[in-house]
């Protein structure tokens, strides 16, 4: 899975798609093979280049649980140096300062800590202070609903627990996760989500922070009208709302859509995706239920790939390392394919994505 290699790998943080997931991803790699890093360039085509500080503390948190040697990270910085000794696991404790996405870090810290100590039965815990529910970053719910079951496929067991909600501009939450070694079996099954197979079943969840919990129930009653209108049988359609914890304000609400895995044999099995949105001052409740619907029909109607997006970005990483596998992708964005790259300048695996159609494309992670 991993390689030591103790000459610095040169990365150009503009290359590709060139935000925040770069400086993430090449942190985790380097951790996980032992190679030390540079990185130039970094963020700089954005409105604000450099370092932002849930980067930076992506930096320093990988710093601390792999006792590294880094050198110029700091705010705004346009480059640095990292370079890891030996992975420990443990409880961490990180507080980003600011609503900055707890997602983001745990992301980064996550696949060194599975293969830390690995054969150990100690788990580690990391908590993370910050933003809970950010414009653009997974939020807890899609980690909880989304990617934790998914790596779980791989043999990657994590809990994430939910402990405070925190909203931009202040921020304030809290995540709180424990991840288990990881322990290849022989008898495991390769991660195969290829072929979708019929609707299990739709999950519409709402909630507010410290506002008026009417707007749960219109962006629900929104979402599972237009659901309805639309053909989907009323009966599939759950719906949750509940007020959360923290500071500051906030809204969100999330669709969990639920497939079965139509290739597998002696038992069934589940894929579930979630499509997440906050919020936003300037829209009603009705019109975000609305465009929750509208993101749940296009997936249910305009494909029948498994994975969306998001997730397909966020899969390449764990399937590199756990073995290989393949899915069926909705949308290989920049950040995939960004992604893909990255991973195969440390690992010695080859990520082939073959386009389908406009809908589908089939990514296969060979190791």
């Amino acid at each position: 899975m991993t390689k030591t290699n103790p000459k610095t790998l040169k990365i150009d943080g503009s290359t590709g798609e060139g935000g925040g997931q770069i400086i993430r991803t090449a942190l985790s790699l380097s951790m996980l093979t032992g190679t030390p890093i540079e990185i130039t360039n970094i963020r700089a085509g954005r409105a604000k280049s450099g370092l932002m500080r849930q980067h930076l503390m992506c930096v320093q948190a990988s710093q601390q649980i792999s006792n590294a040697t880094v050198t110029g990270a700091v705010l705004g910085s346009m480059a640095f140096t990292f370079t890891p000794s030996k992975v420990k696991s443990g409880d961490y404790n990180f507080d980003i300062g600011s609503a900055g996405s707890t997602s983001l870090v745990l992301q980064t810290l996550l696949p060194a800590l599975l293969f830390a100590n690995t054969g150990s039965a100690s788990p580690s815990t990391v908590t993370i202070k910050g933003g809970t529910h950010n414009p653009l970053a997974p939020t807890t719910d899609f980690l909880q609903q989304a990617f934790v079951p998914a790596v779980a496929k791989l043999g990657m067991h994590v809990d994430i627990e939910f402990v405070q909600a925190g909203f931009a501009p202040i921020g304030g939450g809290m995540i709180k996760a424990t991840i288990t070694p990881f322990m290849r079996h022989a008898s495991a099954s390769q991660f195969n989500l290829t072929k979708r197979g019929k609707l299990n079943g739709i999950e519409l969840v709402a909630s507010v922070l410290n506002l008026e919990y009417d707007i749960c129930k219109r962006e629900l009653a929104r979402a599972q009208a237009s659901l309805v209108e639309a053909g989907i049988d009323k009966t599939l359609i759950t719906t949750k709302s509940f007020k959360l914890q923290g500071i500051g304000e906030g809204n969100s609400c999330y669709a969990q859509v639920t497939h079965e895995v139509s290739d597998t044999q002696n038992h069934k099995e589940y894929h579930a995706e979630v499509f997440a949105l906050l919020g936003e001052k300037r829209s009603s409740a009705e019109k975000i239920g609305c465009r929750l619907s509208g993101l749940v029909k296009r997936y249910i109607f305009n494909t029948d790939s498994l994975v969306d997006e998001y997730l397909t970005d966020q899969l390449l990483l764990p399937l590199a390392l756990a073995g290989g596998g393949k899915f069926t992708a909705r949308v290989v964005s920049k950040h995939a394919e960004t992604q893909a790259w990255l991973i195969q300048q440390f690992l010695p695996v080859e990520i082939k994505l073959k386009v389908i159609d406009e809908q589908k494309t089939l990514v296969q992670v060979v190791c």
